[in-house]
Parts: C-alpha cells; structure tokens; sequence
C-alpha cells in the first residue's frame, strides 16, 4: 500500500478524520512540507512520531486546518449581512434568530457576527453556535486575544467598544465571548445540528472535493430552517444551488428553498 495512503488510514483511526475528502495534491503536498520540515523519513515515521509527541500533534492539527481569519473579512459581504440578511431573518422570526458559524477557526467570524448583532439585539439575546475541528483554535478564540492587523475592517464604534488593548494586540469583551458557544466538530464526519435561520461556512470548502461538498452542501440545507440562509465564502460560489435545494438571494447568499 502507498504509504500516503496508509498515512490516511492511521489518522482516520486516530482522531476520525477523512484525509480522501480533502484535494490529494494539496494536502499531501501540505504534510510533506511539513514531514521535511521537521526531518522525518516518510509517513509512516512522521505518523509514529505525532502520535507519541502531544505538541507535534497539535503542529500537525494546526498545519491542516490553515487557521488565517481576520475581522469582517470581505467587507462588502459583511454590509450585505448588515443591511439585508438580518433584517429580513429578524422580520421574519420576530424575535432572535438561531445560528451557527461553522469552521469557525480561532474566532474572528462568529465574533464578528456577534458584535455585528448587538446592532439589532440586546446581548442577552444574542447567541451563536461555532464550531472547528481544531481544538487549538478554539483555545485561542477563548483566549480572544487578537493581532491589530486582523482588526483591520473593525467598524471603529465596534472597536472601541468591544476590544481593549493589551500591549501590540487587542482583547475582545466578555461579553461578546459569552455571546459564542465554541464546540469541536468534524464538518466530514459528524451529524449536523438542525433549527438554524443563518448558517456560515465560509473559506474552508475550497478545500475539499466535489463530491465531500455537494454531501456536506445537502447536510447544511436540512440544517436550515424554511427559508434559513446560508453564507459561503468568497471563493465558494455554488454551482447549480437548486440541486441541494438552495437559490441565490445575494452573491454568497443562499437561501432554503420552500418545499
């Protein structure tokens, strides 16, 4: 057996993750860098290696899961969120609105989404559902400590209201951080909740084949309630969205078909 294979094999049986449902190239172009990187033989050492060595590990997680968020990223989809997609969710439902950022890396968009929120929601009625597969992102978005350049496209009234500064970076509030339910999940393998008006996975599609998309677009859509949105990333287009029972509102916006 091809040892990359066998790779895959290992770390499925290891932690549940779905190596074949991510681009081969790519990712194994990835792990090799980071096999000579740190001056191991092959796969099979490099696996042995991980899992004995609890940092290592960690580095690899990290390494796969490309952690590079910032603030609002993609402005302009941000004021279509703002002036649009809200709104109507908040017209519609008449009250808060259930959702979920999944993907959601070291936290920059579900806390993005929150402060966005207490534009149109006291914050006691502001609550988010984000989930990564990377434990380590999901320490460092509890930590909640930020770099100024991933702050960047901070609306300013935001800023100062909800980021205190700490030397050259940037803590965010208490209580935008308990506005956000961060939770594990493996977007490949486990069982999506359900009852979301608005669904976020954004930058992390383009990683993975067309066929482990068009089961994971079918698995958001029945997470979304009649008429509940969903938000892709700015390279993730879908094509054909009628086929997962989704139709175009706004460019990177779909919404749930009525049955």
């Amino acid at each position: 057996m091809d040892k990359y294979e066998a790779f895959k094999k290992d770390i499925y049986k290891l932690i549940g993750l779905d190596l074949s449902s991510y681009k081969e190239k790519q990712m194994k172009r990835r792990i090799s860098s980071l096999i000579a990187r740190n001056q191991y033989k092959d796969f099979d050492d490099y696996f042995v290696a991980i899992k004995k060595d609890k940092v290592l590990f960690e580095e690899f997680i990290n390494y796969l899961t490309i952690n590079v968020s910032e603030f609002f990223r993609n402005p302009n989809q941000w004021d279509v969120m703002e002036k649009i997609i809200i709104p109507k969710l908040k017209a519609d439902n008449r009250g808060k609105i259930k959702i979920w950022s999944s993907a959601s890396s070291t936290g920059e968009e579900p806390y993005s989404l929150a402060m966005l929120m207490t534009r149109f929601y006291g914050l006691k009625d502001i609550q988010i559902d984000a989930t990564d597969l990377d434990l380590g992102a999901i320490e460092k978005a509890h930590l909640g400590i930020y770099s100024e350049k991933s702050l960047k496209n901070v609306p300013k009234d935001l800023k100062d209201k909800y980021f205190e500064k700490i030397g050259s970076s940037y803590k965010i509030s208490d209580e935008i951080k308990k506005c956000v339910k961060f939770k594990q999940m493996n977007l490949l393998k486990d069982s999506y909740p359900k009852g979301y008006h608005l669904i976020l996975c954004r930058n992390v599609m383009i990683y993975f084949t067309e066929e482990a998309k068009a089961e994971m677009y079918h698995k958001f859509n029945k997470g979304l309630t009649n008429d509940g949105v969903f938000f892709v990333g700015s390279t993730e287009q879908i094509i054909m969205p009628e086929r997962y029972n989704f139709e175009p509102i706004q460019t990177f916006f779909y919404k749930k078909k009525d049955k």
